[in-house]
This record gives C-alpha cells, structure tokens and sequence, in this order.
C-alpha cells in the first residue's frame, strides 16, 4: 500500500506529506484547489513522462517520494531481485525533476529508468483516472478482467512463452522460406562460377609460381648461355679460377708453420675454394634443366590465360583469393541444398510449438467460459445496488485465430434498459453509467489480484444522490480489504470515508498555494454539509452530514 506521499516544488503545491490509511482514504476540496493534481505529481513516481512546466519555482527541483509496503507480495520481491534493487518490505519511490529539465528517478535510493518505474508500479497501484473508463471498451483490459476472476496466471504465462516461440520460429520459417526462393533463383549461377573453378582445378599458389616458371622459359637461351660461361671460367678456361685457387692454396700450405696469421687465412681459402667448387657444380646442373620448350611454354600461356581470365572476373589478385572465393561458392551451394532440410525440420517444429500452444489457449478460452456468467451476474447485481437496476453486461466470447491473448475475441456489451438490445459499451453507455460499470469490475477483479492500492480520481462523475451514496458503500466494503485512495465531489462517497483528507488553497507571500490536511470528526460533518449546503452550510445540512458519516 501507500504509506507516505511526499510532494515538493511541484505545480502550486510547495510542499505536501500525507500519511495514507490502509482502508478508504478520501480526499475532497473546492474545484481548482489542486485535487488532480495530486494524482499528477503521483504519475511521476508511476514512470509518466514530466517537464519543467511542472515546477512551481523554476530554479528548484521538483521531488515525488512514496512510500511504498508491500508485505509478502511476491512479484515485487521477484521484480526487485530481477532487476537488482535492494530488497525490503517497505519501497521507496523517488522522482526529481531539474531546472535544466532532466528527471531522474530512484528505488530503495537506486537509480531507475521509467521503464522500471512502470513495472513496478503495476505491481503496487492501480491508477483509474477521470477518462480510464474507457478502457473498457479495449480487448486487451477484458480479456485481463476474465483472466483474473480465472485466476489461471500461471497457465497464461506458459501460453504466452509458448505464443512467443511459436511466432518467433514462424517469422524465421517465413525468412528461411523467402531466402530460400531467392537462393533458388541465384542456384544455377553460383553453380556454374563453382563449377569452372573447381574444373580449373588451381593449386595454391600456382599462379604465382607459373608467372616465375614463364619468365624463366622466356629467357631460357640468356640463363644458359651466361650460367655456361660463368661455369667455363670457374673449371674449363685455359687457366680456370677453381683449379688456380687450389694451387695457390698449396703453396700457402708449405709456408703454414713459418707464420702465425698463415693458418688462418689458409682456412679461409680452403673455405672459398669448397664454396666455389660447389658453385660451379650447382650452376652446370641448372644449365643442363633450362631449356627451350615451346610446348611446356604454350602450356604455362595457356593455363595462366585461363587464371588471369578467372582473376579478373571474380575480381580477384591472387590464386589464395580465388581458391577462397571457390570456398565461399561451395558453402553458398551448401547452404541452399541444406534449405530444404532446416525449412522440413522447422515447419514440423513450429506445426508443434502451434498445437502446444493452441492446446493451452484452449483451456484458457474453457476456464473464461466458467467465469461469464458469474461476472455477468455480480456485475448486474453491483450495477443494481449504484442505481442502474436495469442495466446489463453480457460478455461476447468469439473463436479467431491464436493471438498473444490466446484464440478469444472478447467484447463487453452493455443493455442499460433491459431491452434485449447489447451493444458495445462506447455506442449507448454513458459516462456516468461507465464510471460505475468500471468500479463494479474492478471491486470484483480486485479481489483476484494482489493489488494492494486502488487510487480513483473522480470516478464518481455523472452520479448524484443514492447512487452515490451506494458508490460509497461499494468502495468502502473494497477499503477493507484494499487500500482505496478516491478523489470525490459527492458527499455520500465522502462519508464513507476512514481517512479524510481536505485539499485548499491559500495564499502565501501574495502567492496562491495549495494545502492538504488531515480531518477530524467534526471537521469531517462541516466539510460534508459544505458539500451539500454550499460555503455557509445550515444547521439541517450539518445535521444531515453528521447522519451521513455515523452511518
């Protein structure tokens, strides 16, 4: 429930704390005092959006801070755990708006985003505003009507896992089944690329390797005739260097013990010697590999033409390239004859996520059915006792296809004159007639939920007289079992109250403020018979309100 409710700097409210009661609190005052506004800075802390039109002085900030408890409510626990928030069993819910206009917003005095504000309020409040009636009309509020007198939550939630799997594998279904008709458009084409590729048959490197194989063939007649040469003068000449250094070396070897330095140099030209030698041999073995060969020539033309050729299409450098792009083709290739296999195997997965599925949205459509007529019945019965005896909710139930809600489209329709005649709630129900349809409900789905605070603002719009006085009733018998917050300008509902609060202005240093305080007994009887006799009440409406609030 809401405990404290803390207000600063926000529209004409300076600074307002107000200590809530655990029943029926109730809270009236002149038109204009600044009522709804209560309930506007109360959204902030909800998650609503707020800018700095909302600050009564514009260089202060604006703060919003409930105090929250919530004992042994377990989705609160869950969603404070889940969301890494210290967990207590009183929340504090804090919003402040800047000057500059930037809102921050904390739980238990840790930074929240309004998306967590919002989730946890729906856990904590429910807020029916002036213009909420509307949501009777909506698919989605009745459906949740249904749900909770059903009170099968749990099987609900496995449906909408389940719903969520089943339109996520079907989406993929669809993505893979498009991909696989624009692959098959694409098949033919990247068949015949791989196909010349793969009949090309290149190695690594190979291009780069026949590049230096042709230019050797090119300039076989030069690298012959010089390596010959070269190999004449080491061993062939008149006087051939090889030989000629072998015997100089043999002289210096004579001399090898008359001069320390000699050794060493004759080891050295030992060395040069042995390299020389193993140079000439190495230069007559490639002389007698190269050779003119027009045929192999032809041959390295051609297979190069064809790689130049496939290069320049695949726009490619390198073979490494082109053998990468072969890879690429065989994996595309693969990819759309293996199409056919994952779409078989998740078409037959999605076929078992929609049966599951529809299976569990059966029983949720079986278990609304049980609860129609129950609610038809305590709804007519809760209209008589506001002053609509006549009227009556008869609830639609129509199969369509499986939806997040399951496989129901379901309709609220409204008879206020018993003529048999049920039409949709916004063609023939009044706004009167809707605030009271909407606290009926929601006094019966209440009980189905833990929802500790319920806070209407001016619900009681369009009634007057008896009908007040057993909306009154209505919400004083939820008051005892829920926390009910109500913003009223009917003195039957007044009276009703545990907890009554007055809502004025008055002016502070020539500026108009509001003001809320906390009334007593008597206090009570005089606003009561204001509301009913006007600002100077008579002693018949004094003691017409004192009757109201002992009764």
């Amino acid at each position: 429930m809401l405990k404290k409710l803390r207000i600063q700097n926000y529209a004409i409210i300076e600074d307002i704390e107000i200590e809530f009661s655990d029943k029926l609190n109730i809270i009236t005052g002149e038109t204009g005092a600044g009522k709804s506004i209560l309930v506007g800075a109360l959204s902030l802390i909800l998650g609503e959006r707020a800018d700095t039109s909302v600050l009564l002085q514009k260089e202060k900030k604006c703060t919003v801070e409930g105090l929250f408890t919530a004992p042994n409510n377990k989705q609160v626990s869950s969603f404070l755990k889940a969301q890494e928030f210290d967990e207590a069993e009183e929340v504090i819910i804090r919003r402040e708006i800047g000057a500059n206009g930037k809102s921050r917003a904390f739980i238990n005095d840790t930074p929240a985003n309004l998306s967590q504000l919002q989730q946890l309020a729906s856990l904590l409040v429910d807020l029916h505003q002036q213009f909420d009636s509307l949501q009777l009309g909506e698919d989605a509020f009745q459906a949740e009507v249904l749900d909770a007198l059903a009170a099968h939550a749990e099987l609900l939630n496995q449906y909408k896992t389940l719903y969520q799997q089943y339109t996520g594998s079907r989406k993929k279904l669809e993505e893979l089944t498009q991909q696989q008709a624009g692959a098959n458009k694409e098949l033919d084409y990247y068949k015949f690329l791989y196909e010349e590729l793969d009949q090309a048959g290149f190695k690594e490197n190979e291009l780069e390797e026949l590049e230096t194989e042709l230019k050797t063939l090119s300039h076989a007649e030069q690298i012959k005739s010089a390596l010959s040469k070269v190999y004449y003068e080491l061993k062939e000449s008149e006087q051939p260097l090889v030989p000629q250094l072998k015997s100089l070396l043999n002289q210096l070897q004579q001399l090898s013990e008359f001069h320390k330095d000699l050794p060493a140099l004759i080891q050295r030209m030992q060395s040069v010697q042995i390299e020389l030698q193993d140079i000439a041999n190495e230069l007559d073995h490639i002389s007698e590999s190269v050779n003119m060969d027009p045929a192999r020539m032809q041959e390295v033309n051609d297979r190069m033409a064809t790689g130049y050729k496939l290069l320049k299409k695949h726009n490619a450098r390198t073979t490494a390239e082109l053998l990468e792009i072969k890879k690429g083709l065989e994996q595309k290739l693969n990819k759309v004859l293996n199409l056919d296999e994952e779409i078989t195997q998740l078409d037959k997965q999605v076929k078992s996520v929609f049966d599951k599925a529809s299976q569990l949205a059966s029983q949720i459509s079986d278990n609304r059915k049980k609860q129609i007529a129950l609610l038809e019945k305590q709804v007519a019965q809760l209209l008589t006792r506001v002053g609509m005896p006549n009227a009556l909710l008869q609830v639609s139930l129509q199969k369509v296809a499986l939806n997040p809600n399951g496989t129901d489209a379901i309709e609220f329709l409204f008879d206020a004159n018993r003529s048999g005649r049920f039409e949709p709630l916004n063609k023939v129900a009044s706004g009167g007639e809707l605030s009271r349809l909407m606290l009926s409900i929601k006094s019966l789905v209440a009980k189905s939920l833990q929802m500790p605070t319920l806070i209407f603002d001016e619900i009681d719009t369009g009634i007057s007289g008896e009908a007040a006085k057993q909306v009154g009733i209505l919400m004083k018998e939820l008051g005892r079992s829920h926390q009910v917050i109500s913003i009223t300008h009917q003195p039957q509902i007044a009276a009703k109250a545990d907890t009554h609060f007055y809502v004025y202005k008055q002016p502070v240093n020539s500026k108009i403020k509001t003001h809320m305080r906390k009334l007593s007994e008597q206090e009570r009887i005089e606003a009561i018979a204001k509301m009913l006799g006007g600002e100077n009440p008579t002693a018949a409406a004094l003691e017409n309100a004192r009757e109201m609030v002992g009764n």
